[in-house]
């Protein structure tokens, strides 16, 4: 392919990410913005193949290959396991950009000289695609159940993980002076160990920020692949990932008030974090979904608050049936949503889209903070961390000075709930037992259709 029009290609499908990325910004362009950059990749993809002389054969087969695993996910997968495909991604694409770079290493093996600058970059990559691929198996792990959410501890821990971090330094020393395959072979093992044992200590609670983060490691690895073959268009790619997975973890460490070394090292939702029991609070009061029904149905502001609990019941279609039953009556109704609700960034919001939720509708933490005082009835849907008053009034809980949605404040709160179970956190909630709040035990999807045909009768 000639050289000019490589260019030209490469920079139409870096306009189509950034475009793209830009557009993924807000919910109503995020559908176009993804189709934006979906086009600049497989232009990418397609001149990467053809300047290389990729038989049309492999390219096309790889094509269909892809196409079909691609769509059975995406039609199979579950939105309650979003999180874990995105996690799964994540690890893929460092493991990709790890054996890209181990495979142009090892065929020098010693005999091409790689300038300093170059193998560096090597170096640099498989460190990071490698933590980031076994990091990200992890954390898919510990999201589908396979391994305990709670943090995962042993004595020198620390100290296990720094030796590690030195002995990758070592080797990436003796691979940068030799370019010989064995250093560099180790060093990605080692690597590949450390990925594991950063990630198993971190609780399931701040698995959204380790996602976003792995995410974000994962373009740093592709950018410097793209460093390495000298591939403009990964370079690109791979820094917009890795910028904007950067800052929105920064962005969700500040919305739960705690730092990134702590997410990391903090072990964060152990067995210690338990605060007071359930019989230090009191007594609970239930309600029924008929009675929920005529508190709805005279109130003239209704917060709705979604969780977890509301995405694994896949009770969001019936959510959206009894705010659309209200709205008919005059009723206000409105979403709050916590930056960290849920397994992964924005999951509450596309959940919700996924019902045809108008975005209008949904609120961030502050405007939905500033109208609860206003509010007649609150529903809170399955989450439990983000609605947790300790979080603002106990000094001692693990959870204090985390921002969360003060729903306290409003006249009435229902909670819709399995149990008195702790949350991802670990931790009781005394919302809970607090006077104002009425709590509702059943599975969210069962409670709103019960809630559904209770309101055709008022």
């Amino acid at each position: 392919m000639n050289a000019n029009l490589e260019a030209i290609l490469y920079l139409v499908a870096a306009v189509a990410f950034i475009i793209g990325l830009k557009r993924l910004g807000s919910p109503r362009t995020a559908r176009n913005g993804n189709l934006i950059s979906g086009v600049g990749m497989a232009l990418a993809i397609v001149v990467t193949l053809i300047d290389n002389e990729i038989s049309w054969t492999i390219l096309i087969a790889g094509a269909v290959v892809g196409s079909v695993v691609g769509g059975v996910l995406a039609m199979r997968v579950k939105m309650t396991a979003m999180p874990q495909m995105v996690a799964a991604f994540n690890g893929f694409g460092g493991l990709a950009s790890a054996l890209v770079v181990g495979a142009e290493f090892l065929r020098g093996d010693g005999h091409a000289v790689f300038p300093v600058e170059v193998i560096l970059t090597m170096i640099l990559s498989v460190f990071i695609g490698a933590i980031t691929f076994t990091g990200s198996m992890i954390a898919y792990a510990k999201l589908q159940g396979l391994l305990s959410g709670s943090p995962i501890t042993y004595p020198g821990q620390k100290v296990a993980n720094a030796m590690l971090f030195a002995g990758i330094l070592g080797f990436g020393v003796w691979a940068q002076a030799t370019q010989a395959s064995i250093p560099f072979l180790v060093l990605g093992i080692i690597s590949l160990v450390l990925g594991v044992l950063m990630v198993i200590p971190i609780g399931g609670a701040d698995m959204p920020v380790v996602i976003a983060l792995l995410n974000s490691l994962s373009g740093m690895a592709a950018a410097a692949t793209g460093f390495v073959i000298d591939n403009s268009a990964l370079v690109i790619a791979g820094a917009l990932v890795g910028a904007s997975g950067i800052i929105l973890s920064a962005l969700m460490c500040e919305a739960m008030n705690r730092p990134l070394t702590n997410v990391l090292f903090g072990a964060f939702g152990g067995a210690t974090a338990q605060s007071a029991s359930a019989s230090e609070h009191g007594d609970v009061h239930t309600t029924t979904p008929d009675d929920l029904a005529i508190a709805l149905s005279y109130a003239q502001r209704v917060v709705v608050v979604p969780g977890y609990g509301l995405a694994v019941a896949q009770a969001q279609h019936a959510l959206r049936e009894v705010a659309t039953i209200l709205e008919r009556r005059g009723v206000e109704v409105r979403y709050g949503i916590h930056p960290v609700a849920g397994r992964m960034p924005g999951h509450m919001n596309v959940l919700l889209a996924e019902a045809d939720v108008p975005y209008d509708q949904l609120l961030d933490l502050d405007q939905t903070n500033a109208m609860l005082p206003r509010t007649d009835v609150v529903l809170v849907l399955g989450a439990n961390d983000v609605v947790n008053p300790a979080a603002r009034d106990d000094a001692g809980s693990p959870i204090y000075g985390m921002p969360i949605l003060e729903v306290d404040h409003a006249r009435t709160v229902v909670v819709v709930k399995r149990s008195l179970a702790s949350g991802f956190a670990g931790i009781d909630n005394p919302l809970f037992y607090k006077e104002g709040t009425l709590m509702l035990f059943a599975d969210a999807k069962k409670a709103l259709n019960d809630l559904v045909a209770a309101l055709d009768l008022v």
